[in-house]
């Protein structure tokens, strides 16, 4: 049986990769781990997501001894004038090989934009905007913001399928050319 370590206990993220590794590995084993991150706790460019979503995969999988370790980490980046709601994935498996994969960007709106370029965290700012606690882990400010179009589950979702491509089509990601 396949044990995926994930490195949160956040539910919205667990329930993310419990979707698509459903879809992949309908007997796996998913494992939430409370791991470190080792970026901010509000990352503040796709860098710095990559870089949680890739600690926290690899402090989960070796935690775990699992066959495969997911991390997601959710954040912003700032591209010309605007800040961009940004979720990135990133699988590892024991031998090292790597996937990575990010959500779609939302254009976050001047209010909350500014708040987090003065240094503000975007869960309590959601929470204080929205009157709720724990924002984040439920519908997130991506579910907020696009009425409930988009949840934050499905999108960090995509990110883990997009994130989980060279493990489950490695013959696209072999190194050298093909004929």
């Amino acid at each position: 049986m396949v044990s995926i370590a994930v490195g949160s206990t956040n539910p919205v993220k667990v329930t993310a990769v419990e979707t698509i590794i459903s879809r992949i590995w309908p007997q796996a084993t998913i494992i939430p781990l409370n791991v470190p991150t080792g970026v901010s706790e509000m990352p503040m460019s796709d860098g710095e997501c990559i870089a949680g979503a890739r600690n926290r995969a690899r402090a989960a999988c070796r935690l775990a001894t699992a066959d495969m370790g997911i991390g997601l980490e959710g954040g912003a980046h700032r591209s010309g004038d605007s800040l961009y709601l940004v979720g990135w994935a990133v699988a590892v498996s024991p031998d090292g090989r790597e996937g990575i994969g990010g959500s779609g960007r939302l254009p976050l709106p001047p209010v909350i934009a500014r708040r987090l370029l003065a240094g503000e965290e975007l869960g309590p700012v959601m929470d204080e905007l929205l009157g709720e606690a724990n924002v984040k882990q439920k519908g997130g400010a991506i579910g907020a913001l696009t009425a409930g179009l988009i949840p934050r589950p499905q999108a960090l979702a995509v990110a883990v399928a997009y994130a989980l491509a060279p493990f489950v089509a490695p013959d696209f990601y072999l190194d050298g050319e093909s004929g």
